[in-house]
């Protein structure tokens, strides 16, 4: 079983106890989706500091997504965001905790004719007595590659690194 100690609380929000409540509750609807982003690199055991939760999932389900998620305070929809001529497309729901006010984003990355290969490279690892559905190394690379900013090139060198470990 994956160790998950070396992600660390970034805020009062506890990061990995909002995953483990998203991905359960996707995994009880029935919705098919792909850990991506800092979270995503975590599992592979690099750890980065991240303040927002990014899953990818397929544009039909979208609105399935939404119900599902709606009861755990992912209530606050942005105006859906696109990259790179629509490459990369992005609905950001956010959370506000009631109690300290601190805010949570999950960015929901859609599939699209150029993410295909990343979404189809996705593996399940063991995580939390259950199964965690992420990109692998080579579909993170993939993905980072359509924005290719400077920490995204840091993170393709690292993962690069690890397919060449194999």
């Amino acid at each position: 079983m994956r160790s998950f100690q070396h992600l660390k609380k970034f805020s009062a929000m506890d990061l990995l106890l909002e995953l483990t409540r998203l991905t359960q509750a996707l995994d009880r609807a029935g919705i098919d989706y792909a850990l991506c982003g800092g979270l995503a690199l975590a599992v592979y055991a690099r750890p980065r500091a991240t303040l927002d939760i990014d899953l990818m999932v397929e544009p039909e389900v979208l609105d399935n997504v939404r119900k599902t998620v709606e009861p755990l305070g992912f209530v606050i929809a942005a105006l859906p965001m696109r990259f790179h001529d629509g490459a990369v497309r992005i609905q950001r729901l956010t959370k506000i905790d009631p109690a300290s006010s601190e805010h949570l984003a999950l960015d929901l990355l859609l599939v699209t004719p150029e993410t295909q290969a990343s979404w189809d490279s996705r593996v399940a690892v063991e995580w939390e007595g259950g199964a965690l559905k992420v990109l692998s190394p080579q579909g993170l690379i993939a993905l980072k590659s359509l924005r290719n900013s400077g920490k995204d090139q840091d993170d393709i060198d690292y993962l690069s690194g690890l397919m060449d470990e194999d």
